[in-house]
C-alpha cells in the first residue's frame, strides 16, 4: 500500500512537472506555424485582399488613371443595366459553360479511367494528356490560331484531303465559339484527369473484385461503382470548371478578339477592354464585382444541385 501511494505521488509530480514543458512546446509549435504561414498570408493580402478592397472602392468612383478620382456613388452600377455588351458576354459565357462544363467532366473522367488501367505504355499517355495543362494559355492559343486558320491551317488541310470543306473556324460565330471551347478543353482536361485519377486510386479494390465475381461488366462497374464513388471529386471539378468558364480571357483574346460581332467576347474580356482600352477603371471595377457575385451564385447553385442528388 505504501509503495502504491509513493508511486502515485511520484506519478502526479511527474505529470505536474511536464505541464510547463508541454505548454512551452505548444507555444513553440504555434510560433513555428505562424512563421511558416506568414509568407503565403502576406502574398494573399498583397495580391488578393488589397486589390479586392481597391476594386470595391473604385466601383463607386469615376477614374481614368490620368485625372483625379470622382465619387459617383452607384452610377457605375446603374450603367450596368443598360450595358448591352455586358449582358451579351454573360449570354456568351452561359452558352460556353453549357457545353464546356459537361464535356470537361465527361472527358477528364473517361481519360482518367483509361489511364488507370494496367496497360503497357499507359505512362506515356498520362504524360501526353497532362502536358497541355502546363502550357501557357497564350502560347497554346497562338499555336491553335495557326492550326485553325481557314486558308492554310492544318485542320482544314486535313479535312480537304478527305473531301470536306472546312469552315472559317475563327470568322463565323458558331465555329468560333466551338474553337474557344475546344482549345479551353484541350488546356484543362489533363489537370482534371489527374484529380480524377487520385479519386479512382482511393476507391477500395474490393468493390471491383466483388463486382467481377457477380459478373458485372466494365461499363457497369463504371456506372455503379466508379461514378458514384467519385461524386466528391466531380463536385470539385465541376465547381472549378464553372469558375474557370466565367473567367476565360486568353483564348478569346488571342483566337477571335471577341468576334465576330462580340459572339465570343467573355465577361473578363469586356472588363479588360473597359478598364485598359477605354480607361474607365471605376466602371470596370463595378463589372468585376458583378462577375464575382455571379461566380458565388453559380458555385452555390452547383453545390445545391450536388447536395440534392444525395451527395
Amino acid at each position: 500500500m505504501k509503495l502504491n501511494k509513493q508511486y502515485r505521488v511520484h506519478e502526479n509530480v511527474l505529470s505536474i512537472d511536464s505541464i510547463p514543458r508541454k505548454s512551452s512546446f505548444n507555444r513553440y509549435q504555434s510560433r513555428a506555424a505562424y512563421i511558416l504561414i506568414a509568407p503565403a498570408l502576406i502574398l494573399f493580402i498583397i495580391f488578393m485582399v488589397i486589390p479586392i478592397g481597391m476594386a470595391i472602392v473604385l466601383s463607386f468612383m469615376e477614374y481614368d488613371i490620368i485625372s483625379q478620382m470622382n465619387w459617383v456613388g452607384i452610377e457605375n452600377f446603374k450603367r450596368l443595366i443598360d450595358d448591352s455588351i455586358l449582358w451579351q458576354t454573360f449570354r456568351n459565357v452561359g452558352l460556353l459553360a453549357f457545353f464546356y462544363v459537361p464535356l470537361m467532366v465527361i472527358i477528364s473522367l473517361l481519360l482518367a479511367v483509361l489511364v488507370t488501367q494496367p496497360y503497357r505504355g499507359v505512362t506515356f499517355f498520362r504524360l501526353a494528356f497532362y502536358m497541355p495543362t502546363v502550357t501557357s494559355a497564350v502560347a497554346a492559343s497562338i499555336v491553335w490560331l495557326w492550326l485553325l486558320n481557314s486558308e492554310f491551317g492544318l485542320i482544314n488541310q486535313i479535312l480537304s484531303y478527305v473531301g470536306i470543306s472546312g469552315p472559317a473556324w475563327l470568322s463565323e460565330s458558331g465555329p468560333a465559339m466551338a474553337s474557344v471551347i475546344g482549345v479551353t478543353l484541350w488546356l484543362g482536361v489533363g489537370g482534371n484527369m489527374i484529380i480524377y485519377m487520385a479519386g479512382i486510386k482511393g476507391i477500395p479494390a474490393q468493390l471491383y473484385e466483388a463486382a467481377k465475381i457477380d459478373g458485372a461488366s466494365a461499363f457497369k462497374q463504371l456506372i455503379y461503382i466508379t461514378i458514384p464513388m467519385l461524386r466528391p471529386t466531380t463536385l470539385l471539378i465541376s465547381t472549378m470548371t464553372i469558375i474557370g468558364a466565367l473567367q476565360i480571357f486568353d483564348q478569346a483574346y488571342v483566337l477571335t478578339q471577341g468576334g465576330p460581332a462580340n459572339s465570343t467576347k467573355t465577361i473578363v474580356y469586356h472588363i479588360y477592354t473597359t478598364g485598359f482600352e477605354q480607361l474607365q477603371m471605376g466602371y470596370a471595377s463595378a463589372q468585376a464585382l458583378v462577375l464575382t457575385l455571379a461566380i458565388l451564385i453559380f458555385t452555390a447553385i452547383n453545390f445545391k444541385i450536388n447536395q440534392s442528388n444525395d451527395f
